[in-house]
């Protein structure tokens, strides 16, 4: 080939390779650098070109294998490649000068790469170390782009398919474990002639023949003797998130029986013998809260759940469920105030469909609902001080027991008109009146024989309840707690109960009878509280001691909705009660507590309560 062909082959071949890009850190993008532009490179031996197993040395002692020079059979992607095999093929070059030309080419690229990365290199600390900045900006933009990248791949290669399902992460179960003995002790003074009678154990089993040559013999509650009972609880549930608003709860518990105020299980109790004992569902409900949040709520709750109303445990024991649906409200006003609000209608007892079940034509319906509604304040009065003022209303319809039409049941299971009348459970203190009008008639002596009867509440209950509760954290973590609650059962009606209760009479004016006195008991309860110490039992050493005060008149409140451990549990009971807690772990306690009540309308009854403790949370 002629010199200056060859010359102007080599001229083109070499500007192309010149042409280099660097990465400008600055804009983070590549940059066009010209051969004037280029930074100077090594000189390399052309033996070492030519030789396709030399190891050409780059700055900074980056070695780069040549790979041997071997032109390309098509076209390739490189325009640089593609000019010499366009010369070759024109016969302007030989293949030789060909090859040393491309790895001439691939050796220029190699060595601006190269120092163009050493440019870009991070400077080194006194230790000789590269020292990094990463701008905040870069961070952020790296740290969404893995995560981006790890949710894609966790997405495509199923991460975690082997875990829990999603549901378990939206329910939170609980649960919680007591060991109690209990001792209960009465007063040798107490009347024991059966002036106490159980109309709890009359009104849930078969009718009481009341017939005037038997009248003491109707079931009694033990006023006499002292027992020892060891006792267990065992509750166990769950919250249920789920989402958009909504939550749920179940929880089951033990129980004797079906008592609406006590989860308690005796052991050996329920016949003995080492028998498996109940279990019941004890809360079952959905909610759902419309509330705008920010400490302010709005919720709505139907099924079975706890109580939704401030109280004490005078009119509502603790462990006492709500039936039915209720509308709860918090309602910010400022910084250190709130108003708070609660509605609610409550099913005590519905008709059975085919009551009577002995009756071919049936009776009418006798549901009982509770009708309740509350509203307060809750406010922050200074950094220590706290407190709340709520007050409530509560109409029970129905539940005061209705005289039935006359009639003649000839056995114990004839029916009559208002059975359903009577309650369905009761615990003591209440005033009480035979609900069934038995025509006296040869069938039955003229009232002398076959006088099977039920017994209902004396009086309507529609209680006015004012609740208050101040706390003091000034001596933080210790923190000092009082409550104080006053009850007035306004339809309370003295003279009907003059004129058919059958209880809670004091003695008779003649001197027959404590049973023919005028009505001695009364419609007003009141209680007072204090607690001091931890407000929640959280490490070894917490404790927490309280005591308090109560009187209760016998038609203040319903008696089967109390407390079921004060005075046998009721109304129409006075007294004191004090205890302590003690926590051994975050999760067990152990606790003492002592009870001691007296009577206030009718014969004397004393009894005191011994309750020692150990709890367990899970």
């Amino acid at each position: 080939m002629p010199a200056p062909r060859k010359l102007i082959a080599l001229f083109f071949c070499l500007a192309a390779s010149a042409t280099a890009y660097s990465q400008e850190e600055a804009a983070g993008e590549l940059k066009l650098v010209t051969p004037d532009e280029a930074p100077p490179q090594p000189e390399v031996p052309i033996d070492q070109i030519t030789d396709p197993s030399a190891v050409i040395p780059l700055p900074d002692g980056i070695p780069v294998q040549a790979e041997p020079g071997v032109l390309p059979a098509g076209p390739s992607q490189n325009a640089t490649v593609n000019l010499i095999a366009a010369l070759v093929k024109k016969g302007i070059l030989t293949q030789a000068e060909a090859v040393a030309l491309i790895q001439q080419a691939e050796l220029d690229a190699a060595n601006a790469q190269a120092q163009a990365a050493a440019a870009m290199a991070p400077p080194l600390d006194p230790d000789g170390q590269r020292v990094t900045y990463i701008p905040e900006i870069v961070k952020r933009q790296m740290r969404d782009q893995i995560q981006q990248e790890l949710m894609a791949q966790a997405r495509e290669e199923k991460w975690g398919q082997n875990q829990a399902p999603d549901w378990t992460s939206r329910i939170i179960p609980f649960g919680d474990f007591r060991l109690r003995s209990e001792s209960i002790f009465f007063n040798d003074g107490n009347n024991n002639l059966g002036e106490f009678t159980n109309f709890n154990a009359i009104n849930t089993g078969s009718p009481f023949d009341a017939s005037i040559t038997n009248p003491f013999f109707a079931p009694k509650h033990n006023v006499d003797q002292d027992r020892h009972r060891p006792r267990i609880r065992l509750r166990a549930g769950a919250e249920i998130m789920l989402g958009e608003g909504f939550s749920g709860g179940v929880r089951l518990a033990t129980g004797e029986s079906d008592s609406p105020v006590s989860s308690n299980q005796s052991l050996g109790g329920g016949g003995g013998n080492f028998s498996k004992y109940q279990i019941w569902l004890d809360r079952a409900f959905l909610a759902y809260d419309a509330g705008p949040g920010d400490g302010q709520e709005l919720v709505f709750m139907g099924g079975r759940f706890d109580n939704p109303f401030l109280s004490s445990e005078v009119q509502f024991d603790d462990d006492l469920g709500f039936d039915g649906l209720a509308a709860r409200a918090k309602v910010r006003i400022n910084d250190t105030t709130n108003f708070f609000g609660t509605i609610g209608a409550f099913p005590v007892f519905n008709t059975a469909l085919n009551f009577a079940s002995n009756n071919p034509s049936k009776f009418e319906s006798d549901d009982k609902y509770l009708y309740g509604g509350q509203i307060g304040i809750d406010w922050k009065i200074d950094e220590d001080w706290s407190a709340k003022l709520a007050v409530g209303y509560y109409d029970y319809k129905n539940i005061e027991g209705r005289l039935s039409t006359p009639f003649v049941p000839l056995s114990s299971s004839d029916a009559g008109d208002t059975d359903a009348t009577r309650p369905g459970f009761a615990q003591r203190g209440n005033t009480y009146f035979p609900i069934r009008n038995i025509t006296p008639t040869a069938a039955n002596n003229f009232g002398t024989i076959n006088q099977f009867q039920y017994y209902g509440l004396a009086t309507p209950f529609r209680t006015l309840t004012v609740t208050g509760k101040v706390d003091y954290e000034g001596f933080d973590p210790i923190m000092i707690s009082a409550l104080a609650e006053v009850v007035k059962n306004v339809a309370f009606d003295q003279s009907a109960l003059n004129a058919n209760a059958i209880n809670n009479r004091g003695p008779d004016p003649d001197g027959a009878g404590p049973l023919l006195g005028n009505y001695d008991g009364g419609d007003m309860a009141w209680y007072l509280g204090f607690k001091l110490g931890k407000p929640k039992l959280e490490n070894w050493g917490d404790w927490v001691v309280n005591l308090g005060y109560r009187y209760v008149e016998s038609d203040a409140v319903v008696d089967g909705f109390a407390e079921s451990d004060f005075g046998g549990g009721g109304t129409n009971v006075k007294g004191i009660h004090l205890g302590g807690t003690f926590a051994l772990t975050p999760h067990v306690n152990a606790g003492i507590r002592w009870l001691s009540s007296d009577e206030i309308a009718g014969a004397p009854l004393k009894s005191d309560t011994l309750q020692i403790d150990l709890n367990a949370k899970f």
